[in-house]
């Protein structure tokens, strides 16, 4: 089998940078593409308020979901204060990793009950700045979430008795098999990723799923040996390549600053 896509949109809410997200919906209209929408209950962070609030958001999402896309729970109000070794470790500050179950619990229970009063059916857990542990997987499972997205493997797999759906992208690339999460997040999404992307639908379109079918196509089960040390590679890369990002901006800042 060729390779199979999902696409997610984080950081959705109704202060969305209306200019960045149109072209962005009108990419998934017009290849019919039925992605997972990554959406705040009751968005806190100044940094996501790129737009005065849209009063249509909650009836696009709605109309959005009624299309085949899938909603998701991005945290509570994405507020990333807590400092917390995560399962996916990919950050040491965020909004959930690190926090006690009861509160966790209480801020998952609060962001579906919001969502579910947009006349939404929130399916999947997304973490803001993949920052989730074992309490939250917990908290999943009391408040009936069973899909994440998350983790490296090519294909959906269970583990701690959830159904983990890979993330592995953060723009279109073309693979030879396995399933393959491309997230972006439309405050931050200009207009050479834009093209990237219509370029990338245009050959590829037809191998775009919903969540439901990649689920049918790949049915997850525990991941053998191989696949995980596969996924722990790709962490481990990725890592690497964060780390060397980061001491490089460093560097640019103290040459900037010297005299």
């Amino acid at each position: 089998m060729s390779a199979r896509y999902l696409l997610r949109f984080d950081d959705l809410s109704p202060t969305v940078s209306a200019g960045r997200w149109s072209p962005l919906a009108a990419l998934v209209a017009e290849f019919h593409l039925r992605p997972i929408l990554a959406v705040i209950p009751d968005n806190h962070d100044p940094e996501l308020e790129a737009s005065p609030p849209d009063a249509d958001f909650w009836n696009q999402m709605r109309s959005l979901e009624a299309a085949g896309a899938t909603i998701g729970l991005h945290g509570y109000r994405h507020l990333c204060q807590s400092h917390g070794r995560g399962l996916v470790d990919l950050h040491r500050v965020t909004e959930f990793a690190g926090v006690e179950f009861a509160t966790q619990r209480a801020w998952i229970a609060a962001g579906l009950r919001l969502l579910r009063g947009h006349g939404l059916n929130p399916r999947i857990w997304v973490a803001p700045r993949h920052g989730f542990d074992a309490r939250t997987l917990a908290a999943l499972r009391v408040e009936g979430l069973s899909l994440l997205s998350d983790g490296f493997a090519r294909r959906p797999f269970i583990r701690r008795d959830l159904t983990w759906i890979p993330q592995q992208l953060w723009g279109p690339v073309d693979k030879p098999n396995g399933l393959w999460t491309i997230c972006l997040h439309p405050n931050s999404t200009g207009d050479d990723q834009l093209a990237a992307l219509r370029a990338f639908l245009v050959l590829h379109a037809n191998q775009f799923l919903s969540v439901d079918e990649a689920l049918l196509q790949f049915p997850p089960a525990p991941l053998p040996l191989a696949e995980r040390l596969y996924a722990g590679m790709v962490f481990r890369r990725l890592k690497c390549a964060r780390l060397y990002k980061a001491i490089r901006r460093r560097v640019r800042l103290r040459s900037s600053n010297s005299p």
